[in-house]
């Protein structure tokens, strides 16, 4: 007997139809019109089942820290920063895991159940480290975390900033993180990324560097970054973060990077919701929108996620950990409103990030594991348009959260009483 069987499921693909059969937590077979013995049976009912969310861009010992010790009155990244200096010294492991803590929470009942965080290295303390793997350890069961070393103060630029980092690589933390633009000079940032790659590599390690998060058309770390992948042989293992410089650059110069970032094999990470935030805040007008080139360097071949990156912190105070939501600013921005270029930017938070997450199992395929939404929606378009309820969330085959279906009760006259929620009548 099977442990799950889902039926009348509509996958991304365009498939309809379809049954999902669920055997010790990983999906034995997926085909049209199942019917087999099963402990539980789910009918989507036509609905949309899919891979569950991944963020592959979050900062979760900020998460939740919104108006502490004071509010980012300005709006930009500078004084965001600034104000996590002030907020440090005030942080406790208990009030940081606990926060994280339900952020996870809102996280499994949105579907999203992979999530890379970056974890600012800076204090010597490295009290967010240990919270954090305090954390990772608590929501294992759950939910995937995954966390960056992340030198929010620069590597260089503060003192200790590389022993830091070593340390927190040595307690346990998954991927090298950077942020060469904050460096004191551009030749510093350029050698950090150079420094930090250089360690990624003995460690066996992955890269995520938060690059060029800018208006500047001259921050170029990213070039760097791929050149040093291709040197020391990352393809594939690196990531570059924001990338936000990108929007200001002039086409030729674009022209010439993009096929570099393509041949080193390095992903992009845009966050929509935060770079339409803090980018473009010293112009006047026109405003530039400030996310990096979604669309062209999806062109090239470049995987490209989107990441949720702030919610209710220093530097946004906004968010709700509802990955279609990023989808969705993603689109408008990017100006991607084609129907490929809306079902891009849902693979965005999904198979694409998953493939810069490096996730095991990932996807509705036989052998894949049963981690997988139910969706208010009858596409990728459509849960996108709604931010479609998650109806459904399993993780390895074992039912994590539901919620109720969204309904509307009309009571208009002249018109037949009537339950809806946003379907168009075919």
């Amino acid at each position: 007997m099977l442990d799950l069987l889902v039926q009348n499921a509509t996958l991304p693909d365009g498939r309809s139809g379809m049954s999902i059969a669920v055997q010790g937590g990983r999906i034995i077979e997926v085909t049209a019109g199942l019917d087999a013995p099963a402990a539980e049976k789910l009918d989507a009912q036509g609905l949309l089942v899919a891979p569950h969310f991944v963020d592959p861009h979050f900062h979760m010992d900020a998460t939740l820290s919104y108006g502490l010790p004071r509010v980012n009155q300005s709006g930009t990244l500078l004084e965001g920063i600034a104000l996590w200096g002030e907020l440090k010294p005030l942080l406790t492991a208990e009030a940081l895991i606990e926060r994280a803590l339900a952020y996870c929470d809102w996280a499994v009942a949105k579907g999203l159940l992979a999530i890379r965080s970056h974890v600012d290295t800076s204090d010597p303390s490295l009290l967010a480290v240990d919270a954090l793997l305090e954390v990772k350890r608590r929501v294992a069961p759950y939910l995937d975390l995954q966390l960056v070393a992340f030198p929010q103060d620069g590597v260089l630029r503060s003192p200790g900033g590389v022993d830091n980092l070593k340390r927190a690589l040595d307690l346990g933390l998954d991927v090298v993180g950077g942020i060469p633009h904050f460096e004191r000079t551009m030749a510093d940032g350029a050698a950090s990324v150079k420094l930090l790659c250089e360690l990624a590599a003995e460690r066996g390690l992955p890269v995520d560097m938060h690059c060029d998060e800018s208006d500047d058309p001259l921050s170029r770390h990213i070039e760097t970054l791929a050149f040093e992948a291709q040197r020391l042989g990352l393809h594939g293992r690196v990531t570059g973060s924001h990338c936000t410089s990108m929007h200001s650059m002039d086409n030729y110069y674009v022209s010439k990077l993009l096929p570099l970032i393509a041949e080193a094999g390095v992903s992009v990470i845009a966050n929509p919701l935060i770079n339409i935030t803090l980018q473009g805040r010293h112009d006047s007008y026109p405003k530039r929108r400030g996310m990096t080139r979604v669309p062209e360097l999806m062109a090239q071949g470049v995987n490209v996620a989107f990441g949720h990156d702030c919610v209710m912190d220093p530097w946004y105070g906004m968010g709700s950990g509802d990955m279609l939501e990023v989808a969705h600013m993603g689109l408008h921005v990017a100006q991607m409103t084609s129907q490929r270029g809306i079902r891009q930017c849902f693979d965005a938070v999904t198979v694409n990030a998953a493939k810069v997450f490096g996730l095991d199992g990932y996807g509705l395929e036989t052998g894949c594991d049963a981690s997988f939404v139910l969706l208010q929606a009858r596409d990728p378009v459509e849960a996108i348009r709604l931010r479609a309820t998650r109806l459904k969330v399993y993780r390895k085959g074992r039912l994590l959260a539901e919620t109720p279906a969204a309904t509307a009760a009309l009571h208009l006259a002249d018109r037949p009483a009537a339950t809806a929620w946003m379907h168009p009548k075919n």
